[in-house]
């Protein structure tokens, strides 16, 4: 299942955007198996993580003598591979894309860094926060007081996850045409940097200020905010075009001519509308503006999202091994994503991925004494255990 399907992805364990990338493409149907560490094999409530979802793993030490050659065997029948470690790393270990393509000239080899693979930066540590602060993000979100950490979503995952996965589509597809593949170098900086386009080129040609909460879409515009509600919850107005302000202005019951769209107005009309949005709950709220041109939706926690008719109806969130998780997207008409198993746990499926992808009976058995690779079983927490 999956437009995906047939394609064979090796990922190497790391944290962050290399998981999810991973995911993604195995939720659209390629075949992921995932290198963990030695040691892994009996971690608690791993079965929990739902960023392993689709994949089965293979405990591979390759660190040890004959660990760097079960990878370099298992990128032979790969179409692409997913590196997650600093620049430099899987050179050493002796699984770069040198070694893992003279096997496999049409290997697609994914590299995830925060900094890049080279640039004065490359070997220092970091995390979302930092690559999206170099690139510029950061500064841009937050209120007048200060920038506001994104969560991880800006660098790890929309500048990081999504742009290693086109990457490595990409370059699938032209390998199509030229039998070659050739390394993907994703980095969270570049994504950042990307993802940010528009608000850059606004503020080059002087339409957009480096104050916060001064711009249109920072929550300078009292039309294009978030509102505290009667209860303590909240809700968000995004009506930008006049025509969805006008509608807005309508259902509040507010006179148009006292609230103009007027840059030189706006802080004094945020504090007017947030008194307005104070009169009521979030739910009233709900029931007067939702569905409407007003541009308007509640802010709904993650236990919420769920439950909400639009997301029930079109399935956004199912339940799926006894937790409800997203589901797999984009959707296609055709050739359906799927969840298809539960969470890997790490080593679960080491003896069947060594065996499937060419290694001999004898040869793991020798692999597994000599503690190259090993076998993980499932440890569930008594009291998160499904």
């Amino acid at each position: 299942m999956g437009p995906l399907a047939g394609m064979k992805i090796v990922e190497l364990v790391g944290m962050g955007p290399g998981p999810l990338a991973a995911m993604v493409l195995a939720d659209l149907g390629a075949e992921v198996i995932r290198v963990d560490r030695p040691g892994a094999g009996g971690e608690r409530d791993a079965h929990l993580e739902m960023v392993n979802r689709n994949r089965r793993s293979v405990i591979v030490d390759m660190k040890a003598e004959g660990g760097p050659g079960v990878v370099v065997r298992l990128a032979r029948s790969a179409d692409a591979l997913i590196d997650p470690f600093r620049p430099g790393v899987t050179e050493r270990l002796g699984i770069g894309p040198e070694e893992c393509m003279r096997g496999n000239p049409g290997l697609v080899y994914g590299r995830m860094t925060g900094w890049g693979q080279e640039g004065p930066l490359s070997q220092a540590a970091g995390h979302d926060i930092n690559y999206i602060a170099l690139a510029g993000p950061l500064a841009a979100i937050g209120r007048r007081e200060g920038p506001v950490p994104p969560l991880n979503l800006v660098g790890d995952y929309g500048g990081g996850a999504m742009l290693l996965a086109l990457g490595i589509l990409a370059a699938l597809i032209e390998r199509g045409r030229s039998d070659r593949g050739q390394v993907v170098d994703a980095a969270m900086v570049d994504g950042a940097a990307l993802i940010s386009t528009l608000i850059i080129s606004l503020a080059g040609r002087g339409a957009w200020s480096p104050e916060r909460e001064a711009n249109l879409l920072d929550g300078g515009a009292h039309f294009y905010d978030v509102y505290e509600t009667a209860d303590g919850r909240h809700v968000s107005i995004g009506a930008i075009e006049p025509p969805f302000y006008a509608e807005l202005l309508e259902l509040l019951g507010l006179d148009p001519g006292e609230w103009p769209q007027d840059p030189a107005r706006w802080p004094e009309l945020s504090e007017r509308m947030a008194a307005v949005f104070k009169t009521r709950t979030r739910d009233e709220w709900v029931a007067r503006l939702e569905g409407t041109d007003a541009c308007f939706a509640p802010v709904l926690e993650f236990a919420e999202a769920p439950e909400h008719p639009h997301l029930k109806q079109r399935q956004t969130y199912v339940e799926a091994f006894g937790m409800v998780q997203p589901a797999p997207a984009p959707r296609f008409s055709r050739t359906p994503g799927q969840i298809a198993s539960p969470p890997c746990v790490p080593g679960e499926h080491s003896r069947e991925i060594l065996s499937e992808w060419g290694f001999a009976a004898t040869e793991i058995e020798s692999l597994e004494a000599a503690g190259v690779t090993e076998t993980g079983t499932r440890v569930e927490s008594p009291s998160r255990g499904r």
